[in-house]
């Protein structure tokens, strides 16, 4: 094992969804649901060939949206607790919308909330979140997640539809007391290279970096901007890939077939292109590897990029999404334009070599890429 970690296993409990996202890529049907027999052999396979090396091991149940199979979910918790008893900490995970909770299910969410997380998906203020989620803002109950998971950040997706109020979207959530695993930019056919959206998105980035300089703790609530500069400037990079894909990560179908991960299942891809995505020898970093990125590009150390997205693109998982390459670069910018605010505001937020580090590499983003965005700013 290259380090250790944790092993996460996700499993799709249904194909069905109750919302249509502006964004989704993914096939979605009722037809598909995981029986509580393919259930507890996903669960048997996981605790029997999970390595003890790892910290621990996540159980995720993901759809379609988990929580319209909540009677599943009691019953895999039961089963793994008090029959399967592994030996390896572990810990349940949901992946959820949100608004098909019920008074029974809070109830017993609350009641387990010691070994069981709900991850909620929420695009910021009701109107961006409406105009992106199928008009499901009302549906959430956000007292419920913020009383038992405040420290469990909010999934936040941008699309196109929310880029021109986007820092007024990330404020929201941090007004509710939650931090942002980032804001992913949508994946699938979706051109983020288009000139006019960086347009949008400027004044919004001045607007955050404002924000976040004025309240540096939140900084490190965002994994947009909590961003190690400092790692740019390494002469030795690391030929790996961004994720445990078919490694410390796995996915379970509804039938019970495991995939690499939850990006790279039948509801994403064609039979034949999963046919050749099984050909893929995962663990070997070389397949995920885009050499022009990796001799070229200053910023790819931070960089982190879908492999699963790459081959829906690129039918390879070698070849990065280059249309996200300039949207990367302006929000390393800004990035940088933060990290030189909040130097100055604490010359001793480092240590001093840290702080060389991460000042050579604000020098060398603005020297590499102010020049292509001069006429946006």
């Amino acid at each position: 094992m290259k380090e250790k970690n944790h092993f996460t296993a996700s499993m799709c409990l249904t194909h069905k969804c109750n919302l249509g996202c502006v964004y989704c890529f993914q096939k979605h049907d009722s037809s598909h649901e995981m029986s509580l027999e393919t259930a507890k052999n996903c669960i048997e396979w996981v605790f029997n060939n999970v390595s003890s090396d790892y910290e621990g091991v996540e159980l995720s149940f993901i759809g379609g949206e988990p929580l319209l199979k909540f009677e599943l979910i009691k019953e895999i918790v039961e089963y793994t607790t008090n029959s399967i008893k592994p030996k390896i900490k572990y810990s349940f995970f949901v992946s959820t919308n949100g608004t098909v909770l019920n008074e029974d299910m809070k109830n017993w969410f609350s009641e387990h909330k010691d070994k069981i997380c709900l991850g909620l998906s929420l695009d910021g203020t009701k109107e961006t979140h409406n105009s992106n989620r199928s008009n499901s803002f009302d549906l959430i109950d956000l007292d419920f997640f913020k009383r038992n998971w405040q420290n469990q950040n909010i999934k936040m997706t941008l699309s196109e539809k929310s880029l021109d109020n986007f820092a007024e979207n990330i404020k929201y959530i941090h007004s509710l007391g939650f931090g942002i695993n980032g804001a992913d930019l949508s994946e699938g056919f979706f051109d983020w290279s288009d000139e006019k959206y960086l347009k949008i998105l400027i004044p919004q980035l001045q607007e955050l970096v404002e924000f976040y300089a004025e309240n540096d703790s939140l900084v490190k609530l965002n994994r947009l901007f909590d961003i190690d500069l400092a790692t740019c400037t390494t002469k030795n990079r690391h030929r790996k890939k961004c994720c445990g894909v078919g490694e410390s990560i796995v996915f379970f179908d509804t039938d019970g077939k495991m995939y690499p991960c939850s990006f790279i299942t039948p509801m994403t891809f064609s039979h034949i292109e999963i046919g050749e995505i099984s050909k893929v020898n995962f663990t070997d970093d070389e397949y995920f590897i885009d050499e022009n990125c990796y001799q070229n590009c200053y910023i790819y150390p931070i960089c982190n990029t879908c492999v699963g997205a790459n081959y829906l693109i690129n039918k390879n998982f070698r070849e990065r999404d280059k249309r996200k390459c300039k949207i990367r670069k302006l929000l390393t910018i800004f990035v940088a334009d933060l990290q030189a605010k909040l130097i100055i505001k604490n010359p001793k937020m480092y240590d001093n070599t840290k702080l060389y580090h991460t000042i050579e590499a604000i020098k060398k983003i603005r020297e590499l890429y102010l020049e292509e965005f001069k006429t946006y700013l």
